[in-house]
């Protein structure tokens, strides 16, 4: 489908990074995750490239009711504990595959046009960024 898209990985740092150039993001405890859409086709994509479209059937139900039918999302797959926190336990146990829900927090590809060449702070400000109503509940997302 589109594989021309990579994560982007965080680098470890000593300090926090100050200024006006950074943009920072609250990190969820889950497993990333990239929401490829393509017509009625959806894969949803580990970072080692493992196929967990099958696993996680609010982000698929959730894409697929997008009206935008050509997008790329990376976010964070998480379970939220009854505190509303992300619970990696839980999400890693498996045992819950049909409550994880998607924290987005980058639109890579949108209506067909690659948005890796904006700068960050426009891509985060898309109009039409393709979250939508899983069947339960919202997709999260920070876009």
């Amino acid at each position: 489908m589109l594989n021309a898209f990579e994560f982007c990985l965080p680098t470890a740092a000593k300090a926090v990074p100050d200024g006006p150039d950074w943009l920072h993001e609250i990190k969820y405890d889950g497993y990333r995750l990239r929401v490829e859409r393509k017509g009625k086709s959806v894969r949803l994509l580990t970072r080692n490239g493992h196929n967990w479209t099958d696993c996680y059937p609010w982000i698929l139900q959730a894409a697929l009711k997008n009206r935008e039918q050509n997008f790329v999302i990376d976010g964070e797959a998480v379970v939220l504990g009854v505190d509303g926190v992300a619970d990696f336990n839980t999400l890693h146990s498996r045992n819950h595959d049909d409550e994880v829900q998607l924290y987005a927090f980058d639109i890579l590809m949108l209506g067909g046009e690659d948005l890796r060449p904006l700068p960050l702070s426009m891509r985060k400000n898309q109009p039409r960024a393709p979250t939508a109503r899983s069947p339960r509940r919202h997709v999260r997302s920070a876009i």
